[in-house]
């Protein structure tokens, strides 16, 4: 009877079910624990730890000060240590602590790890200071003295309020200069640089009219002018910038002159309240998603490589729509059916399992080396030798990803194609409607729906390739973004930074690795946010589109 039972309860199917459920539960319980890990890692990097002071006291070796903001914990071994030649007390395991004290410049070092049985008389003074600076790192100590060139300011306590508000003046001072800079000059520079191509496009084609070259020239001296007047305003505030400078003292006693226009932040988190600690959260965050790297891509912000991710996504989606939407629609509407249509299907499936390094090497030579140099031949020849579309570049990285979810997007339409009744198509026609308009006013926009989710899953694997950007247009830094104010404003032969490729530079290619840790897991989680982003935007879309055709499920 047991067996019976047994033997109609797995026909019926009922094992399978809550196989079925539970695999979907391990899963969602996976991926949420992978991205709690990432956030929790990543975004805890931004909170202002407290700063911790205590002796260093490890038997037969000299005692030393440690300052500095515990960053990691972790239980190693007595006998691993005893074999390192560690000192170790009666324990099977002794804590271990990553601790972050700065001073790069005077310790030649950010990190260092100790034994957490021989910290002695741990203590946190609200007097203890850290300061980001835009060299070298973070600076753990206390504040000295605040100078204006060589006049002392103030000294002592006194010196906090003095320092912080000249920071602020350096700050707004760097703002001036980051504009000039990146803009007014970018500007100019931009200008010149179309003058000479545009000069040199004249001596190619044998043009002898002096009143064109008069013409280059005047512009030319007038941009020169501006562009000398722009250098003495920046001078000018180079030296203000420089003028106020601060004196640290660090753990061992040495005094660092720090200049104040070096300094993008100074905190005393061990005097902060809670509410001033959320601000400084805050503000930090902000600063990730708006500010350009530095320090080799361990400090300040990634907004470049989140642009770039989201602009070559956009002209992705862009060039494949169209191209995968008229291949399926040739192949399902136009194509005979026999064995030569049946072998395009199983090549455009075998595409789809092709590794994407193989396209990073077809895009290199095909689309960089091949196209870009002809047409720089035959359009941009007074740019020569220098390349312009003959190099890696944004253009062709999207070209590139385009190619690799083409048959994705071709898959995805043609499904939706082979959905609508024939029924359809028939009343159409026999309403006195071509073929070509039932296709362009009937049967495409009931397979939009479609088309959507092909585009959604082109989105979601381009977003995150990484092997065939670093062929054709990725870089480890790239500042100036490829939409400005300058012509021709969407600057497609430019290279562009990445979140993927950025994931895989400050995880790998970083001499910080300590310092660049905690980055990654930022940026892994907000290289996931964006595709959910870019992926919600289009599931939204292929929803108004589902409801405006609900008529027909497609």
């Amino acid at each position: 009877m047991l067996r019976e039972s047994f033997s109609s309860w797995y026909k019926s199917g009922s094992p399978f079910v809550w196989l079925n459920a539970g695999a979907v539960s391990i899963s969602l319980v996976m991926v949420v624990g992978l991205l709690l890990l990432i956030g929790v890692r990543g975004l805890g990097h931004f909170w202002p730890n407290a700063i911790m002071e205590s002796e260093y006291r490890v038997p037969g070796q000299t005692e030393r000060l440690i300052v500095g903001e515990i960053v990691e914990v972790e239980e190693v071994s007595s006998v691993r240590l005893a074999e390192a030649g560690m000192p170790v007390v009666d324990k099977e395991v002794m804590q271990r602590d990553l601790i972050k004290i700065g001073n790069r410049d005077v310790s030649g070092g950010d990190f260092v790890w100790v034994l957490d049985d021989y910290l002695a008389d741990r203590r946190f003074p609200q007097q203890l200071m850290a300061v980001e600076r835009r060299e070298w790192g973070n600076f753990y100590g206390r504040l000295k003295a605040v100078y204006e060139e060589d006049r002392l300011v103030a000294s002592g306590e006194k010196a906090w309020p003095v320092m912080l508000n000249r920071i602020e003046r350096a700050l707004d001072i760097h703002k001036e200069i980051y504009d000039i800079e990146k803009h007014q000059i970018g500007s100019i520079n931009s200008e010149i640089e179309r003058l000479r191509l545009r000069e040199r496009g004249l001596q190619l084609r044998g043009e002898t009219d002096p009143r064109q070259y008069a013409l280059i020239a005047e512009s030319r001296k007038e941009l020169e002018l501006t562009y000398s007047t722009l250098e003495t305003q920046l001078g000018n505030l180079y030296v203000r910038l420089n003028r106020d400078r601060m004196i640290g003292v660090a753990s061992d006693g040495t005094e660092v002159t720090m200049t104040l226009g070096n300094i993008v932040r100074a905190y005393r988190p061990n005097a902060m309240s809670l509410m001033d600690k959320v601000g400084f959260y805050g503000a930090k965050i902000w600063e990730f998603v708006s500010d350009d790297p530095r320090e080799a891509n361990t400090e300040g912000g990634i907004f470049p490589a989140i642009f770039g991710t989201v602009m070559m996504v956009i002209l992705m989606s862009i060039i494949v729509t169209p191209f995968g939407v008229i291949a399926a629609v040739y192949l399902r509407e136009y194509a005979k059916q026999g064995p030569v249509t049946r072998a395009i299907r199983i090549a455009v499936n075998n595409l789809a399992g092709v590794p994407s390094i193989v396209y990073g090497v077809f895009g290199l030579g095909f689309f960089v080396y091949f196209m870009g140099s002809g047409i720089d031949q035959m359009f941009f020849p007074e740019a020569l030798p220098a390349p312009t579309l003959g190099t890696p570049g944004l253009l062709w990285a999207s070209i590139t990803l385009a190619l690799l979810t083409l048959p994705v997007v071709i898959v995805a339409t043609e499904e939706g194609l082979s959905r609508i009744p024939s029924s359809v198509r028939e009343g159409s026609l026999a309403l006195g409607a071509t073929k070509a308009e039932t296709l362009w006013r009937v049967v495409l926009p009931m397979s939009s729906p479609a088309m959507m989710t092909g585009l959604i899953l082109a989105v979601a694997r381009a977003a995150g390739e990484v092997a065939p950007l670093m062929l054709v247009g990725v870089v480890k830094l790239a500042p100036s973004l490829p939409l400005d104010g300058n012509y021709p404003y969407l600057h497609l032969d430019q290279k562009f930074m990445h979140l993927g490729f950025h994931i895989f530079d400050v995880g790998f290619q970083s001499p910080n690795v300590e310092a660049a840790r905690p980055l990654v897991y930022a940026t892994a989680l907000l290289l996931v946010v964006v595709i959910a982003v870019l992926n919600l935007s289009a599931v939204y879309i292929r929803n108004h589109l589902r409801e405006k055709y609900k008529a027909l499920e497609v």
